[in-house]
This record gives C-alpha cells, structure tokens and sequence, in this order.
C-alpha cells in the first residue's frame, strides 16, 4: 500500500508540475531573436521600461529612459501601441550565420489588440552581441511609414 501511495503521490506531482503558466519566448536562449522578443515583451505586455533598458545598448538605455515610460517609448519612438501584443521572429530571410557574428537585424512581427481593434505590424532591430549576450542596439525605421 505504501508503494501505491508513493507512486501516485510522484505521479500527480510530475503532472502538476507540467501544469502552469509559461508565457516566456519558446526556442533556444541567447540568440538575437529570443533577445529582441525578450524586449519587446517586456516593453508592451511587462511595461517595465527599467527591465527593458537592461536589454539594450547603453545608448538606447539613455534613450529609453529619457521618454520616463514604455508607453511613452513605444508610442513615440517605436511608433506603436498595444494594449497586449504577441511577438514572433519573423524567420523568412533568417541567417543562422547571423548569430555567429556580432551584430544581427532581427524582423519581428506584432499581433495584438489596440482600444479593441486588432493591430498587426512588423518591425526590424539592429541586435549586437556583448560579452556573449544579445542586446537591442537601434530599432530600424519603418520603410512603410508616411
């Protein structure tokens, strides 16, 4: 009866811990797609702009900071807004030599909601590796915009 016990006991708690919320990016970590998702899910869904500001270039750190919050960062300079935003690579012209370098241009590609209407968008940053991570280093303009 003990053995039964134990192993039911070990079993629920393998299952329970498959259960959760893991909204974190998929694939693998310290690559500049992973890096550049990273930032912008902090910037839009976290809004912590303090976090955020840690992963990017001192430069666009100061940048960043200057603008007081995400929201005013992101509308201003990014030139986008969302209330929530889901943020995938964009992989069509993906380099794997790219990560094997020091800098990288990474295409994002935003879905999520804006006051109740449906947003979509891409964007294009200029990732560069330091000391063997990835940060945002300038996020390129809009070649569409007016």
């Amino acid at each position: 009866m003990k053995l039964f016990i134990t192993l039911f006991t070990a079993t629920f708690l393998l299952l329970l811990s498959g259960c959760g919320n893991d909204d974190s990016p998929k694939g693998e970590k310290n690559t500049p797609g992973n890096s550049a998702t990273l930032f912008f899910d902090t910037l839009y869904n976290e809004q912590d702009l303090t976090k955020a500001s840690t992963m990017a270039t001192p430069r666009m750190a100061r940048i960043m900071k200057s603008y007081g919050t995400s929201k005013q960062f992101a509308r201003n300079l990014v030139n986008m807004q969302y209330d929530n935003v889901v943020i995938e690579v964009d992989m069509t012209n993906m380099s794997l030599r790219e990560q094997y370098g020091d800098t990288a241009n990474i295409n994002l590609i935003f879905t999520g909601q804006f006051n109740g209407n449906k947003v979509d968008d891409m964007r294009s940053v200029k990732m560069v590796r330091k000391k063997g991570n990835w940060y945002v280093d300038k996020i390129n303009a809009d070649p569409f915009a007016r």
